[in-house]
């Protein structure tokens, strides 16, 4: 409003004294000076109007831009800590697979045998009376197999060599479940030896108690 009120006194301060002797003139030419006068004040207000307009368009364009960037950028923060962090998720896998190994290996020294490949696969069975099937307390390869053969060998866990059976129990099941039926039998001939071999190392020499 103030630079169209600038505007406007522009135009007519230049006329100011035709405008003052407009009381002396024939009323005939008072309507064709103030007709122009009219369409020049007009003209410049449209096209002042347009420039604001366009200046305004071009700031609420570059405001709404803005914004959309805001929100994308504030859609992948929000996204980034529902998420978190690549390196802090990887390394939150790293401590929950540690966890859970340190469990798994607390569990071997009451594990009733270990089946081995030898040196590859490891997996410590657990079978009580009453039990439906023995249950996978532990399992490795490598590394994680050397480690749980350690354990028994200090816990006195028995230690079996049957690498079909262990890979085959390492490929199939997992912590904490029982294993498959298809592999009742192999395991139950490898407990019975366990067992067996128990029943024998308790039997006092003589056969007496």
């Amino acid at each position: 409003m103030g630079v169209i009120a600038t505007a406007m006194a522009l135009v007519v301060w230049p006329e100011r004294g035709r405008l003052i002797d407009v009381i002396s003139i024939d009323p005939a030419f008072i309507l064709p000076m103030t007709k122009i006068m009219t369409l020049k004040m007009l003209g410049i207000s449209l096209v002042i109007l347009g420039l604001i307009a366009a200046a305004d368009f071009a700031f609420q364009k570059q405001k709404w831009l803005k914004k959309q960037r805001m929100t994308v950028k504030e859609i992948r923060d929000e996204h980034k800590q529902m998420e978190g962090d690549p390196a802090v998720r990887a390394k939150l896998r790293q401590l929950r697979a540690e966890r859970g190994r340190n469990r798994m290996m607390q569990s071997v020294p009451a594990a009733t045998v270990v089946v081995t490949n030898p040196t590859h696969y490891a997996v410590a069975l657990k079978y009580e009376k009453g039990m439906p099937a023995p249950v996978c307390v532990a399992k490795g390869a490598d590394r994680i197999a050397l480690k749980i053969r350690e354990i028994a060998t200090d816990s006195d866990v028995p230690i079996v060599e049957n690498p079909p059976l262990a890979r085959a129990l390492h490929a199939t099941v997992e912590i904490d479940d029982q294993i498959p039926a298809e592999h009742y039998k192999a395991v139950a001939e490898v407990i019975g030896y366990v067992m067996s071999l128990k029943s024998r190392l308790a039997r006092p020499v003589g056969g007496r108690r």
